[in-house]
């Protein structure tokens, strides 16, 4: 069996480390396309070289734009490459744009598509990543869920049970199979940090760093936090930062340069606790046993609230502080989700080799 599996964003490298080899065990001969959705090094060639993630055998060099451009352009490229390698099945991942474009360009040429981490909801559709899983999950032959509460989303939405299949969080996996890499790591030190010491913060979403009124509510929050806090930036979110009185090192936070994979599993590791936008960060800091804070209106990742390991707070003041505070108090004893382990990867294989079923008509 030959298969094409799409990657393009941060979160897509992250769970594809641990499934090439096991695709490769399995005996099923998969290679990469590279969308190019995110391009530079920082965001890109880092997470490749510090999860030993083959080459990519194509990169499409789609680049940024607006969601319409940027998707539209991977799926006219994608389409191509599809009709010149006419694979057995796409593999696409999670729920960025290059997701949503591989799914759309497989259909329309009948090379049926894999969904990994396929069902999960936030049940908001202003979210780009929520109508992105909406749809490639409609137009995917076979879907692999992540939580048991995806495939009931899935089956409530009209999906046949026989295309679901319960593998487990690939990212989960990804944590586990690099804890020991970064035993020796002490990234936090680099930066003037101890473990335990610091609060970590990620904020990267449109709906927090588009709108200056939630941005400056983050930013006094990071500013009252009672420990330090860390936040890895990019240089296109630094601009939007200044313009609240957050520039360098100023009212307790510091901001750094981004960092690869490794060294930021480092760094949620020996946090106190996480301040985060991200759906990734949430299942690692649950993984890694650090508290943390999600500041959005809600999650795709309800398990992590349920564990214990996370809580949900709005983009105002008050409200991140105050769950940053249960955060810091809370125990670390929670019990990791089911089917978040090692064998993730093993179930994927399993459940390709088990057979695609062909959507209607192929």
């Amino acid at each position: 069996m030959r298969i094409i599996v799409v990657v393009g964003a941060r979160p897509n490298f992250i769970k594809v480390g641990p499934l090439m080899p096991a695709l490769a065990q399995g005996g099923i001969e998969a290679d990469i396309v590279h969308t190019g959705q995110h391009y530079d090094a920082v965001m890109s060639d880092v997470f490749f070289s510090d999860l030993e993630i083959p080459e990519p055998r194509w990169s499409l060099g789609v680049g940024s734009g607006t969601h319409a451009v940027q998707t539209g352009t991977a799926m006219m490229r994608l389409e191509e490459l599809l009709l010149a390698e006419r694979p057995d099945a796409l593999l696409v991942v999670g729920d960025v744009n290059s997701t949503l474009a591989g799914a759309l360009a497989a259909v329309k040429v009948h090379v049926p598509v894999i969904h990994l981490e396929a069902g999960l909801r936030s049940r908001d559709m202003s979210m780009p990543e929520e109508v992105n899983r909406l749809v490639t999950d409609q137009l995917s032959a076979m879907l692999l869920t992540p939580v048991a509460e995806a495939g009931e989303n899935l089956i409530a939405e009209g999906v046949a049970p026989e295309r679901i299949h319960f593998v487990g969080n690939i990212m989960a996996e990804s944590v586990l199979r690099n804890i020991e890499r970064i035993a020796d790591r002490d990234v936090c030190g680099a930066h003037g940090m101890e473990p335990g010491s610091y609060v970590l913060a990620t904020v990267h979403r449109p709906e927090n760093t588009n709108h200056p009124e939630r941005l400056s509510q983050i930013v006094a929050a990071f500013a009252a936090s009672p420990l330090p806090v860390l936040f890895p930036v990019h240089p296109r979110t630094r601009p939007s930062l200044a313009e609240h009185g957050l520039d360098g090192e100023s009212h307790g936070v510091r901001l750094v340069d981004p960092v690869g994979y490794l060294d930021m599993l480092a760094l949620e590791r020996d946090a106190a606790a996480i301040v985060t936008d991200s759906g990734g960060v949430q299942e690692e800091a649950c993984m890694l046993h650090t508290p943390c804070v999600t500041v959005r209106r809600n999650t795709e990742r309800g398990v992590t609230i349920e564990v214990g390991a996370n809580r949900l707070a709005r983009a105002y003041a008050e409200e991140i502080s105050s769950a940053l505070d249960e955060a810091l108090a809370s125990a670390r004893d929670w019990q990791v989700p089911e089917r978040w382990d090692t064998q993730v990867s093993r179930r994927v294989v399993d459940a390709i080799l088990s057979g695609v079923i062909p959507l209607l008509g192929y």
